[in-house]
């Protein structure tokens, strides 16, 4: 016990320094004799810019393009039910494009277009039409058959005879009570 007073006073007395005089006035400065000026505010300087490109421009290209992969396909659907008939067919040798294809359009024809594409020319097509336009009278409205109720299949029931009673008055069930207490005593 007496090591810890002995502690908790060399404690006190290193917060206390006496090597050091009090404070005059709570906090150790004097009060101040005029009002402070009032603050100066300046808004802070920018100290941001542009964002820079992330990416560099391509540089201009004067070489040939690159060649192309050879292919050959063709699909065709006709469908005379739904009345689809179209068709395509192509051919490339890397260089050339060369194709055709047709649909059948709207009006009855047919468009064939046959074409040609490279590089130096582009696209080059020759469109032919066959068989003739044809524009049918639209025909008047006509709503749809409205529907009748159907007719029943069945008659309708007989009348029942009226129900006659078949119960009779029921038999009593009681009989004339006991007499609880007898001839009175004299």
């Amino acid at each position: 016990m007496f090591k810890k007073v002995t502690l908790l006073c060399l404690a006190a007395l290193a917060v206390a320094r006496p090597d050091k005089p009090a404070p005059s006035s709570g906090y150790g400065y004097s009060a101040p004799t005029q009002p402070p000026p009032p603050p100066v505010y300046t808004p802070p300087k920018p100290t941001y810019s542009a964002p820079q490109p992330s990416y560099s421009a391509p540089a201009p290209s004067y070489e040939q393009p690159e060649k192309g992969m050879p292919f050959d396909f063709e699909y065709a659907v006709n469908d005379q039910y739904k009345g689809l008939d179209f068709a395509h067919d192509s051919q490339s040798d890397g260089n050339v494009v060369k194709g055709e294809y047709h649909v059948l359009l709207p009006d009855g024809r047919t468009q064939f277009v046959s074409y040609t594409a490279d590089n130096d020319n582009g696209y080059q097509a020759e469109v032919t039409y066959e068989g003739e336009a044809q524009y049918p009278e639209p025909q008047p409205y006509t709503p749809a058959p409205a529907y009748s109720a159907p007719a029943p299949a069945y008659s309708a029931p007989a009348p029942a005879p009226a129900p006659q009673p078949s119960y009779s008055a029921p038999a009593p069930t009681y009989k004339q009570p006991d007499s609880l207490y007898g001839p009175p005593r004299n």
